[in-house]
């Protein structure tokens, strides 16, 4: 199959594969959407609280998308980009996304929640890349680069797993008091099967257009000689944080903005623990972390992920309007340097 789709690809003008990539990033936002919203469903039925849902199922949901890229870029032998669309992804999330969140905002927060939250995502942030540091020769990272290796594939699993139990544990105590969570309603089993076949099938069209979706991207990226990190990094990356800006900017739209920092926070962590922690852990050199990465997107990563919490300490009760420019503005700069001095 894979070498029927490569040789269809080869074979197809240029806008033509644009437009192919242009489908698959909008069925692989559908198949996360769906994941996301029959996910939330399962769940109350099974009467479990909002809290609880959002803070695990709903980021879990709207990284589909990057993992499963991540993930079949990395066993089809292409680390650049697995590790290019979890980083970039990142950035996006931060920069973009809530940058445009914000400005269409206020976004209301309570501080003393999403700063905890806010703190564990930069953390994250900082491990990625001193985990891809190539300590035996720190002299030649910035023209020759790091790798991410597969043993910190499993660590960064294992750190997912602490993640999503310590979630759990802090929302604890809203579930006394979460008046919103519907009891279910009679528990009805077939019900509960119909939810189950749309949330599989929302994973298998994640998995599906994800295959479909990378040897395009590939092909794109040899014909316009821009290296496929770089477009894993910003074209890829967009693509697959759609669900988390359709989220974002409704939540806001709904004045439930704190839904959209958590879902954003939530989001950047699983980049780093479950996309990159996945695609490393299923490659037995790890993945390729290029020279550009430390030179571009990862300084750029790092300076996001601090002006966001920096945001997050500062405010009191919302986020105004002035770091959502900071943000975008952060976003666009990361976005041409990777273009100009990426290539």
């Amino acid at each position: 199959m894979e070498e029927a789709i490569s040789h269809f690809l080869h074979g197809q003008h240029l806008l033509v594969l644009l437009g192919v990539i242009a489908i698959f990033i909008c069925t692989l936002a559908h198949g996360a959407h769906l994941v996301v919203e029959e996910a939330v469903i399962l769940s109350i039925k099974w009467g479990v609280p909002k809290a609880v849902i959002g803070a695990t199922i709903v980021s879990l949901g709207t990284t589909l998308p990057e993992a499963a890229v991540s993930v079949f870029a990395a066993i089809q032998g292409n680390p650049g980009l697995a590790l290019g669309n979890a980083v970039g992804s990142i950035i996006c999330d931060t920069g973009l996304i809530m940058g445009l969140a914000i400005v269409i905002g206020p976004v209301s927060i309570t501080r003393s929640v999403v700063a905890k939250q806010g703190v564990i995502d930069l953390a994250a942030g900082f491990l990625l890349v001193l985990a891809c540091l190539p300590f035996s020769s720190l002299s030649t990272v910035f023209s020759q680069g790091g790798r991410l290796p597969q043993v910190m594939g499993f660590i960064f699993l294992g750190l997912l797993a602490a993640y999503l139990f310590l979630s759990v544990y802090w929302t604890r105590n809203q579930t006394l008091i979460d008046d919103e969570v519907p009891t279910p309603s009679g528990g009805k089993q077939s019900k509960i099967v119909s939810t189950l076949v749309k949330l599989f099938l929302g994973i298998a069209i994640v998995v599906v257009s994800s295959q479909i979706l990378i040897p395009t991207i590939e092909e794109v990226a040899v014909r316009l000689h821009v290296p496929d990190a770089i477009i894993a990094a910003t074209l890829v990356a967009f693509g697959t944080s759609l669900p988390e800006l359709v989220t974002a900017i409704s939540a806001v739209r709904k004045r439930h903005g704190e839904l959209a920092v958590g879902n954003v926070i939530g989001a950047d962590i699983l980049n780093v623990l479950f996309v990159a922690g996945a695609a490393a852990s299923v490659t037995g050199d790890g993945l390729t972390a290029p020279a550009s990465f430390f030179q571009i997107l990862f300084p750029g990563m790092i300076v996001l992920l601090t002006l966001f919490l920096g945001g997050l300490y500062f405010s009191t009760d919302s986020l105004k309007r002035p770091l959502g420019y900071g943000l975008l503005l952060v976003y666009v700069t990361i976005t041409v340097l990777s273009y100009t001095f990426g290539a």
